[in-house]
């Protein structure tokens, strides 16, 4: 596997919320590991969320004795959510804090992935597609009807997510395993870029630098910059060869 990552603040905000952990390498049983997380709350509680969650999901993997892929990544989210609430009820300004989190492992061509949120996962190879499923109040409109897929990205509550770890007592990821190829081209991204860049341009700016994905992660936060950059922008673009 080769990967890169990199997080922006971002032109319109003071504090950078995002937060990503990128590691080629073993991490407790899992042959690697990548994470987005997307914090959220009032002052430095959003930075304090996306961190403390990255950071105890890596701990909990680490030290986790369960044996399935999906078991262990499921158990480190639930233990990193209680963490995450009982730290905001131990600081009152933190309280009502809370991230998204999107995090996957290439297993034998086998990625595992999961997700709470409204932060991405792409597969990108001879086309772009979407992998996760957003949990946000738009997403909802979408399959009801209500908003077309196309307008979703302009609504003026796209920022409302109906999931994220440290919201409640017990937290829901979804879970995936797609097949990968060598060619193949995994993302994992915050709304700072996908509610910047819609998908045909991240597609494009990816195949036109696959062979350098970390000229691609730079370039990617440039476009979501020069698009307005509204938001904290966090990306991994990762290969499984």
């Amino acid at each position: 596997m080769r990967a890169y990552s990199a997080t922006d603040v971002g032109q319109k905000r003071e504090v950078n919320q995002d937060y990503v952990y990128c590691n080629e390498n073993p991490v407790g049983a899992l042959p690697n590991l990548l994470i987005v997380a997307d914090g959220m709350g009032g002052h430095n509680a959003g930075d304090f969320a996306s961190r403390f969650c990255v950071e105890g999901l890596v701990s909990a993997i680490q030290n986790s004795s369960e044996k399935t892929v999906i078991g262990l990544i499921e158990n480190a989210i639930n233990d990193t959510n209680e963490k995450l609430i009982l730290q905001s009820r131990q600081q009152s300004d933190l309280e009502g804090m809370g991230t998204t989190l999107v995090v996957a492992t290439i297993l034998e061509h086998i990625m595992y992935v999961a997700n709470i949120g409204d932060s991405r996962l792409y597969l990108i190879n001879d086309e772009i597609k979407q992998i996760t499923v957003d949990h946000s109040l738009v997403e909802e409109m979408v399959k009801t009807g209500e908003l077309k897929k196309e307008e979703a990205r302009f609504h003026p509550k796209k920022n409302i997510i109906t999931r994220a770890v440290g919201a409640n007592g017990k937290v829901t990821a979804d879970f995936f395993e797609v097949g990968v190829k060598e060619d193949d081209i995994i993302l994992l991204c915050s709304d700072g870029l996908t509610n910047m860049v819609d998908d045909s341009e991240i597609f494009n700016i990816v195949q036109q630098n696959k062979d350098n994905l970390d000229v691609a992660v730079q370039q990617l936060i440039n476009k979501a910059n020069e698009c307005g950059g509204k938001d904290n922008i966090a990306i991994v673009l990762a290969s499984d060869i």
